[in-house]
């Protein structure tokens, strides 16, 4: 049994938004997902870190749901900034439950525990641009309360993972409420997605203030869930 994390599938099988015109790395991706997850087993576990579906509608992303639900392992999702279909906790349930997809989850206020770890985490926020700047403290203060709740739900858990969408800091850009709640509980390590191709170069990677940054992105990680644990 292993844990693993990627994020950005961008899934459009019901939809017509396929990731393949942008070309590069995206060219056949969802066979390279499908050949990514290969090399994991039904006991496994996948956090699949926001950004998973274009469909804006449950209809529109029962492909994309039926394809991850064949992927082995168990897939934990947590919302991106392109998961129109996301809706609340208990409608999402009923429609996985109503199409038999038994390997996939929520990770919404909640946590998951994986041996002595906790997995915790929210879609996140970083300002990225003054535009953004007008809902900058309301999105900072929603984000921030749903990973406190997650996080306050993992107990005692001896050590405490964190996923987000957005990446808590970027170059000399940081989102400060979300990295002090991780400081606040102790979260030593994150993984992030959300930033692709010519972003790719904003990325942090590894230790800065004590806690240890990676990215998940589907394209930055050759389409191969990336090993936690």
């Amino acid at each position: 049994m292993a844990l693993y994390a990627i994020g950005d599938l961008h899934l459009s099988l019901g939809s017509d938004k396929p990731m393949d015109i942008f070309g590069g790395g995206w060219s056949n991706y969802v066979e390279k997902i499908k050949d990514g997850f290969s090399g994991l087993c039904a006991e496994d576990v996948c956090v699949l870190c926001g950004d998973t579906s274009w469909g804006i509608s449950f209809e529109e992303s029962l492909d994309d749901f039926k394809f991850i639900d064949e992927l082995p392992g168990k897939k934990i999702i947590l919302k991106g900034n392109h998961d129109y279909w996301w809706t609340t906790v208990k409608k999402m349930k009923d429609f996985f439950a109503e199409h038999g997809f038994e390997s996939i989850d929520i990770l919404n206020n909640n946590c998951f525990f994986y041996e002595n770890a906790a997995i915790c985490g929210t879609r996140g926020w970083i300002l990225e641009s003054e535009a953004d700047a007008l809902h900058h403290k309301k999105i900072t203060a929603r984000e921030t309360g749903r990973l406190r709740a997650s996080l306050q739900a993992a107990g005692d858990a001896e050590e405490k993972l964190c996923f987000f969408h957005y990446p808590p800091r970027i170059m000399d850009v940081a989102c400060e409420e979300i990295i002090a709640v991780m400081e606040e509980f102790g979260v030593k390590k994150c993984w992030y997605g959300h930033l692709h191709s010519f972003g790719h170069r904003l990325a942090v990677r590894g230790e800065v203030g004590g806690i240890h940054y990676e990215m998940v992105s589907a394209d930055y990680i050759d389409f191969t869930p990336r090993r936690i644990m």
